[in-house]
């Protein structure tokens, strides 16, 4: 291998490997020769936006974030519809799904994450689907198409996304949750009940708590059954229960492995030729799915790519930051109630606005915001600090700007 250029291959062409792609590009140019093998039959595209694709308010061309012609400026070879079978690591070459074998100096996998299907009878009839990529949402758009009743089982963001997007185009939508809560890993009771009272002024009709027991049909599906034996009927079902990281490559290479691929500060596997990134990987216990990890992440590991990094990746405090079916909505840190905890809170219904902080030891511990999220960047600031804000604790829930006239925020 001396006689041509250092090679990286990348396993994935989602954000987080395009992302380390772009900052090993931009810390050294034309330092290797890199080779990208993608899954999907497409150019590289940002899957956050998929709901807005599926909405009908953007095209998938919209959503396309590296064209062929940067590939080509930036002397990257792409494989598109090609995805790594097989990673040889005593002789440092992949193998791809046509038989496309090359050879590396450093290998970076980013094979993201997976969709979890619920192990119910008649999960694999035609018309069950999940919401990962462009196929799934040519796959609704088709079902759309026949405005046909549809069920969505899962309250989370992607299951809300889904049921929004459908009901755009026409649908009748039910959404069936297994929890009282919606979007409970990011809002609290509150928040949540003034999204569900905001989406079904929309026309969204919801099954909560509702377990399902089975997908109903014969040559396709026709309804969905829960376990308390009521039937809903659907001509789509879309399973939006959550993703696991995908560390199948990975775990047939021999890299260690638990719920994803492990790796070091420097997001190198045990395997010194074998980096990670994104949502397949697992860094001190933690697995990530936002998108600030994963530029966290891209960063520190194009630095060692580059062979010019001492950075070390140490994990990630987050915050949700989101728009829901266009309802803007904030969480961060933990705002479980406690023995020694207080929550202030604001409450505007007429505005459709609800803050709630979450108080220990005069410190922020967790943020809920719904209908006026401006100063979740603040309040998560803060909840990082570590800031005593006794002395704000009066002008907290009016945001900065109402401390600023009062000379306390910084």
């Amino acid at each position: 291998m001396s006689g041509r250029p250092r090679r990286l291959v990348v396993v994935g062409n989602g954000l987080a490997a395009m992302r380390t792609i772009e900052e090993l590009i931009e810390l050294a140019p034309r330092s290797c020769d890199i080779v990208v093998f993608g899954a999907e039959p497409h150019d590289p595209y940002n899957r956050i936006l998929l709901s807005p694709v599926l909405a009908g308010e953007k095209r998938a061309a919209d959503i396309v974030t590296h064209s062929p012609a940067w590939f080509t400026e930036h002397g990257v070879t792409l494989h598109t519809g090609d995805p790594v079978v097989e990673i040889d690591r005593a002789q440092r070459r992949v193998r791809s799904s046509r038989g496309v074998e090359v050879e590396y100096d450093r290998l970076l996998i980013a094979t993201g994450s997976t969709p979890v299907v619920l192990p119910v009878p008649g999960r694999d009839l035609p018309g069950v689907v999940t919401f990962r990529d462009l196929r799934d949402v040519d796959s609704m758009l088709a079902a759309a198409a026949k405005a046909r009743p549809a069920v969505v089982i899962g309250g989370g963001l992607l299951g809300l996304e889904a049921a929004h997007g459908l009901a755009r185009r026409g649908m009748k939508v039910t959404v069936v949750h297994l929890g009282d809560v919606l979007m409970n890993r990011q809002l609290d009771l509150h928040a949540a009940t003034l999204l569900r009272r905001e989406l079904e002024s929309r026309k969204l009709e919801f099954c909560m708590p509702a377990q399902t027991a089975a997908i109903l049909g014969t040559q396709r599906v026709t309804g969905v059954r829960l376990a308390d034996g009521r039937e809903l009927p659907a001509d789509l079902v879309v399973m939006a229960t959550g993703v696991r990281p995908n560390v199948t490559l990975a775990e047939h290479a021999g890299l260690k492995c638990d719920r994803g691929i492990l790796v070091d500060d420097t997001l190198q596997t045990f395997d010194p030729s074998i980096y990670a990134v994104g949502e397949c990987v697992q860094h001190r216990n933690a697995t990530y799915g936002l998108v600030a990890p994963l530029w966290d992440q891209a960063r520190v590991c194009a630095a060692h790519l580059a062979e010019r990094g001492v950075r070390r990746y140490l994990g990630s405090r987050l915050s949700t930051h989101l728009k829901v079916s266009g309802i803007a909505v904030f969480s961060a840190g933990d705002y479980a109630d406690g023995l020694h905890r207080e929550s202030l809170i604001l409450r505007d219904p007429r505005r459709g606005i609800y803050k709630r902080l979450v108080l220990e030891d005069n410190r922020i511990r967790g943020a809920v915001l719904y209908g006026d999220t401006r100063d979740g960047t603040w309040y998560f600031d803060l909840i990082n600090e570590g800031r005593d804000v006794g002395s704000l604790r009066n002008q907290l829930l009016f945001g900065r700007p109402a401390l600023a006239a009062a000379g306390g925020a910084r």
